[in-house]
């Protein structure tokens, strides 16, 4: 199985960007994950927020394509993870 690529668009005293890394450490432990952080006030975490229609931190990226904003839910990645190649 390859590795699936999680962009996380962050930005400072974010609690609920530190839930997510929290919940993808937890995953990363039965799926293969390459995280890849960025801070949304960067140029670049501002582009990726504007073309994934991030609203506020924390946002994720599965594979380059839009996931979720906002408090990441573990149940709805390992469901995706599971269900997509």
């Amino acid at each position: 199985m390859s590795s699936r690529q999680i962009t996380l668009l962050t930005q400072a005293d974010c609690t609920l960007c530190e839930h997510a890394k929290t919940v993808l450490a937890r995953i990363g432990a039965d799926h293969e994950l390459a995280v890849t952080e960025i801070d949304l006030a960067s140029e670049e975490g501002q582009r990726l927020g504007a073309e994934a229609g991030v609203l506020f931190a924390p946002g994720i990226l599965l594979d380059g394509h839009p996931f979720s904003y906002g408090r990441l839910s573990e149940r709805r990645l390992r469901r995706t993870l599971t269900t997509t190649p």
